[in-house]
C-alpha cells in the first residue's frame, strides 16, 4: 500500500519535519532548572502526575493502540536513576510516551529551546517535565549541574539522540554519541526504546510497539570519549534490530538526489 505521507531529505543528521517554528527564546546560565517552592512543587505534582499521565496514557492507547514490549526490564533499575534513549518519531507523542514507559518513576525529556518558546506555557511545558537543552555556553554548566540532581532523585532522564522529528520514519537515522557523555559521566545505567509501526486492522492507521531494552551500562577503564562511543554503539545496534519489526510505512522519505533523478 502507498505511503500516506512523502517526505523529501536532503540531511538526515539535520532535517525537521515537525512543522514547528518559533522565535527561539534564550536559555543561558540565568536559566532556572530546578524550583524549590513548595507551591512549584505542587503545582508540578498536580500537572504532571494527576493530568498529564492519565491524558499521555489515553492519546497513547487512543491514537496508536499503543503496545509496550519487554518493559519488565526497567524495573531492573526502579530504585536507581537511569538515562533512555528513543527514536523521534512523533508530536506531541514523543512528549507522552516516556511517561507511560517510565511509569510510576517521573521523566524529565530533553528538549530544544522552541519547545518552551511558545507565549504563556513555558511554566507548564517545565512543569511536565521539559528539561531544556541550552542554546548558549554559559548554560551548559546549570544543565548538566541540574541533570545530576534529577538522576540522584531517581528519575528518567529521556533524550531523543536524532534530534529532529521524522514522523512515522522506521529506521533508525545515525546520530552522534555526544548524548552519551552524561551516562558515563554520572556512572549510571542506560535504557532505550524503539518505536515500530504495524497496520491497524480495517484502517489505514499505524498501531504503535514499542520495545524496550537495557540496562547498559558505561564501560570501565576507558576514556570519556571513546566510553560514550560504545555506549552509543551499543544502543543504536540494539534500536535498528528492533526496528526491524516494523512493517508498515505509513510515511515515506526519499532523498532529494533520488527524486531529482526519478
Amino acid at each position: 500500500m502507498k505511503a500516506k505521507n512523502v517526505y523529501y531529505y536532503s540531511d538526515e543528521l539535520n532535517d525537521e519535519f515537525s512543522g514547528v517554528t518559533r522565535e527561539t527564546v534564550t536559555v543561558d546560565g540565568n536559566y532556572t532548572y530546578i524550583h524549590n517552592s513548595f507551591l512549584w512543587k505542587l503545582g508540578s505534582f498536580v500537572i504532571y502526575r494527576v493530568i498529564m499521565t492519565p491524558i499521555a496514557c489515553l492519546y497513547m492507547k487512543m491514537k496508536f493502540h499503543l503496545k509496550i514490549e519487554n518493559k519488565k526490564v526497567l524495573k531492573k533499575c526502579r530504585k536507581q536513576g537511569y538515562f533512555m534513549y528513543g527514536n523521534h518519531t512523533q508530536m506531541p507523542g514523543d512528549g507522552y510516551l516516556p511517561t507511560v514507559l517510565t511509569f510510576p518513576k517521573r521523566d524529565y525529556v530533553v528538549v530544544n529551546a522552541d519547545n518552551i518558546s511558545l507565549k504563556c506555557t513555558r511554566t507548564f511545558m517545565e512543569m511536565i517535565g521539559a528539561f531544556t537543552l541550552p542554546n548558549h555556553m554559559s548554560g551548559m554548566k546549570n544543565f548538566v549541574k541540574s541533570m545530576k540532581v534529577r538522576i540522584e532523585q531517581k528519575n528518567a532522564v529521556v533524550i531523543y539522540p536524532e534530534a529532529h522529528i521524522w514522523p512515522y520514519y522506521t529506521e533508525i537515522r545515525p546520530y552522534k554519541a555526544d548524548a552519551f557523555g552524561y551516562p558515563v559521566m554520572f556512572h549510571c545505567p542506560v535504557y532505550c526504546f524503539t518505536v515500530t509501526y504495524q497496520m491497524r486492522k480495517y484502517s489505514e492507521k499505524a498501531n504503535m510497539t514499542v520495545y524496550v531494552d537495557g540496562p547498559f551500562f558505561p564501560p570501565e577503564g576507558m576514556k570519556v570519549k571513546e566510553a560514550q562511543e560504545v555506549l552509543r554503539n551499543q544502543v543504536y545496534e540494539t534500536m535498528c534490530s528492533r526496528a526491524k519489526n516494523s512493517s508498515y510505512a505509513f510515511a515515506e522519505y526519499i532523498h532529494k538526489d533520488c527524486a531529482d533523478i526519478e
